[in-house]
This record gives C-alpha cells, structure tokens and sequence, in this order.
C-alpha cells in the first residue's frame, strides 16, 4: 500500500512526502472499513460582495483563483455551492425579486438585478464545472409580504394569499434562474430560520416550516412541474442559552423533529441543512432520520482577521458535521475584500482575500482548511468510522475508486506522532505543530 502525507503549517502550504515507514507499535488511530454516510460534496455559497472583489483583478488573475476554486482538478474542486434567493447579508444592498405591492400572481417578477454580479459569478463556476449542484435559499421575502414592512426583522405575514404567493415567488424564481441556463437543484425554505437580524432576515417556527412545506410549497412545485427537491433548511438553532436565559427551546423538536414527523410534510423534504448552532442539533437528527440527507450550508464566518486558531475552529467544525452524518459541507464567502465587512457592518473570514487597491491576492488560513477534505474526498465517497486517541482530530474516507483519505489536525504547539492502523498495518505520521494533514493510502 503506498502512503502519502500532505501537509499545511502557518510557514509552509501543502507540503508533500511519500512515507514508507510501517511500525510495530502501539496505534493510536484505527481506521475501519466500516463505511457511514455518502459524501456529496464541497462548496461555499455565491454571493454579490465575492464577485465585486473579483472583479478587482484582471482577467487572467481572475480566472485562476476561480480556477482553484470551481476547476474538477483544481486545489478545492467545489461541486456543491449555495447562493441567496434575493439579498443576503453580502449583497450591495437591499432587494427582493418582487416589491410590487399584493402582486399575488408575481406578474413583475424579476431577477434582473442579480444579472450584474451573482449570475455571472455563477456561470464562471459552471464555465468550469457543469455538474455543481446548486441549493438556493432567501434570507427575507418580499418586504410587504412580512409582518412589518422591512427585509430586516420580523416573520411572514401568515394570510392565504400572500403565502400562496410566497410559493409561486419560490416557483418563478427556479424558472427565471431556468432560463438563464442554471439549474437549481434545492430550494432551502428560510436561511436562518430563528435569526432576527439587522440585515435580511425573517424568523419562522417548526410550525409555520411545516405548514408552508405541506399546504403551499410542495404543491405549487408540484403543479408548476418543478423539479428542485425542497430542503427543510437552513436551520440556525438550537442555540444552548434560549432554555435557561429566555426559557424556551429552538431543539430539534421543535424544528425538524416536528417537521418531520408529519407525514405530507415528510413526503415533500429531502434534507435537513444545518449551520451554526445547527451544529446542535445534527446528531439527533441524523439518529432520527438517517433515511433523509443532511448539509452543513454555511461555514461559521468568523471576525475578518483570517487567523490560524479560527482555522482550527473550522476544521472542528467539518470534523464536528461530518463525524455526526452531514453529507456535504459548505463555506460562506470564498472571496472577499481585506477583513470582509458586510454591507451590514460585520467583518468575515474568507478563504480568499482580494485587496481592492494593490490587487493582490491571498490564501487565507481556511482555505488550506478546505483543500484539505475538497481536494481528496470525492463525491460519492463513504465516510469511514475512526476510533482511538487521535480520532477526536481526525476525519476519514473512503472513495469510489478504494482510495482512503485521512484528515487530520495537530493544534498543540509540538510535533506528536500518529500510529495510524489501517488494513493490519500501522504507519508512522509525525504531525508538526499547528498542522493540517491528509494522509491518501493507495
């Protein structure tokens, strides 16, 4: 069997050696070949502000970082990528595709804005991969379709015309997005279902998701021929605090639980998507339904500064959805300008960063996070179960074609060796200080 090691520290990126070194000792990691959930796939979302800082750059400085990112044998191979449904919190600006006031029938629908920087963001990534599939959800409806008349704050106004209307708004942008030539494979209900935020928002109950689902979403799809599979999604609680601080709970109960237990709500709901605090609910979940197929739809963004130690958080988190059933992961923004700042005011990680005045390009930390599980794991893969001491820092696969893929982090400050046992053989794998690593057996 041939190993071999790539490694990323704070000094040195990527590293590759070929080990040959098999030992007689005590393993502290056991690899099994008893194979989990199917992978997916990787990506992170489309968003205007990400094509804005592209756009800093020249054509041919341009086409290589997307080139790294969306390229099926570039560095991150994205296959599974997100984008808003209207504004979301890195847009330019507010906007719905519907502010005609009780345009029941959506007869001024419109995604004319999102032609000058998302769509064409979108097709430079299907220019190198047609096959990334493609989930969409809305951060706010249309402003007079909510309780009060805003993209920020409040809920769906609950009224039977207008949530009819909201499922035909749900219908006509799948089409328009159709005849643009880009499919859209998911619609994820709400982003954030319990954030009430000063940028796009809108807040709903298990309740309200599964009523809307049932009785209005999944037969206008039906009706209308549309063939996007509706996700139940994304689902920002519980957080650990509502029950002792505010005495009320946002736990899978009452989210997917209750969802999910109604049987015309059930028939219509392929997923689960999962993000933040999301990450508290995904076991049950997964233990509740391992039937359905279940995201993690946005990385945790962080504060701008594009640390290692948040790097380390992030692999975690990957290590924390993969090991408890996600079948795919996804980052927020990929590229954005110096420390991120939203049109909100809230600065954000980046994989990459695009310095709008010097034109210089930068690979943050998280990327090599990424590339590390992207660039090896394959669609299709199985995730394999890991036991042992080094198990809590590892994550392994194994792919269509027999390749295994270990993932595995040392965020001590010494160097420690990892006895990996695999097929009855152990290797020896130094792993440096503050180290990614991927070990590839062949």
């Amino acid at each position: 069997m041939k190993f071999i090691h790539y490694k990323t520290t704070k000094n040195n990126k990527f590293l590759k050696n070929e080990l040959n070194n098999t030992v007689n000792a005590k393993a502290t990691l056991h690899v099994s070949t008893t194979e989990n959930r199917t992978i997916e796939g990787f990506g992170s979302c489309f968003n205007e502000l990400g094509m804005r800082a592209l756009n800093h750059l020249n054509e041919n400085e341009r086409a290589k970082v997307l080139d790294k990112l969306f390229l099926p044998e570039g560095d991150c191979r994205f296959n599974l990528c997100r984008m808003p449904i209207g504004a979301s919190d890195y847009a330019t600006e507010w906007y719905s595709y519907n502010e005609n006031e009780n345009d029941f029938d959506m007869e001024m629908f419109s995604i004319e804005k999102d032609k000058r920087l998302l769509i064409p963001y979108i097709k430079e990534a299907l220019k190198r991969n047609p096959n990334i599939i493609l989930t969409a959800s809305p951060w706010s409806p249309p402003t007079w379709m909510k309780t009060q008349k805003a993209y920020n704050f409040g809920t769906l106004r609950w009224e039977e015309d207008v949530l009819k209307a909201y499922a035909l708004y749900f219908v006509k942008f799948v089409q328009a997005y159709e005849a643009e030539g880009i499919t859209i494979h998911q619609v994820h209900v709400q982003n954030e279902v319990v954030a009430d935020q000063k940028f796009p928002s809108c807040r709903w109950t298990g309740e309200q998701l599964r009523d809307f689902i049932k009785n209005y979403l999944g037969p206008a799809f039906e009706n209308h021929n549309i063939k996007s599979e509706i996700w139940l999604g994304t689902i920002n609680a519980p957080e650990p605090y509502t029950e002792w601080l505010e005495d009320y709970t946002q736990d899978f109960d009452v989210y997917a639980g209750l969802v999910l237990r109604d049987s015309e709500a059930y028939k219509y709901v392929s997923g689960v998507g999962y993000q933040w605090a999301g990450k508290n609910a995904i076991q049950r979940s997964v233990e509740a339904f391992p039937e359905k197929r279940f995201l993690q739809t946005e990385n945790e963004c962080g504060n701008g500064k594009n640390t290692w130690v948040y790097a380390e958080y992030v692999f975690n988190l990957f290590r924390h959805y993969f090991v408890n059933g996600v079948n795919g992961y996804m980052y927020w923004n990929a590229v954005l300008e110096p420390k991120g700042m939203s049109t909100w005011g809230w600065e954000q990680n980046s994989m990459i960063t695009v310095n709008p005045e010097t034109k210089e390009v930068v690979y943050n930390p998280e990327f090599y996070v990424m590339k590390h599980f992207s660039h090896f794991v394959e669609k299709g893969a199985k995730r394999l179960t890991t036991s042992g001491l080094d198990s809590v820092d590892t994550v392994a696969f194994k792919n269509p074609d027999g390749t295994i893929v270990i993932v595995i982090s040392n965020k001590n400050d010494n160097s420690r060796i990892a006895n990996i046992e695999f097929a009855d053989e152990i290797f020896e794998v130094e792993l440096e200080g503050h180290s990614f690593n991927t070990i590839v057996l062949k």
